[in-house]
């Protein structure tokens, strides 16, 4: 058994694991060469004005403007270290959360999650 999910061998496996195509915050895999390899339903939508599904198999190196941000998705590969900042685009905030896609202690890939977040938000602190 996995530490963090209960195994299940059944039929009903690669169901219960599709929650994140309809997931509500866009998800994107890429390779380590920066290849789109997988969009959830959010993302292709989120993603619509640049080419949306077409994206897929498309570098992600590619859709940035700005070599910073391109030169910051090599680094997460290589640090293992993920990056979190917060956007705002036409009256809309998301929390934007880079990772590397690490498979058996191995990275192949980075996850980006884009969460749709309210501009005022609570904070607590846990002690």
């Amino acid at each position: 058994m996995s530490r963090n999910r209960i195994e299940d061998s059944g039929p009903d496996q690669e169901a219960k694991m599709d929650w994140i195509q309809n997931f509500s915050a866009a998800v994107v895999l890429c390779d380590t060469k920066g290849v789109i390899t997988y969009l959830n339903d959010q993302a292709v939508a989120m993603y619509e004005p640049f080419g949306g599904k077409a994206l897929l198999g498309k570098s992600v190196f590619d859709c940035h403007r700005q070599q910073s941000s391109n030169d910051k998705i090599i680094e997460i590969m290589r640090t293992r270290k993920p990056h979190a900042y917060t956007t705002e685009k036409k009256g809309v905030k998301r929390l934007i959360y880079q990772a590397p896609h690490v498979v058996n202690d191995e990275v192949i890939g980075i996850v980006e999650l884009a969460i749709v977040i309210p501009f005022e938000m609570p904070h607590f602190v846990r002690t």
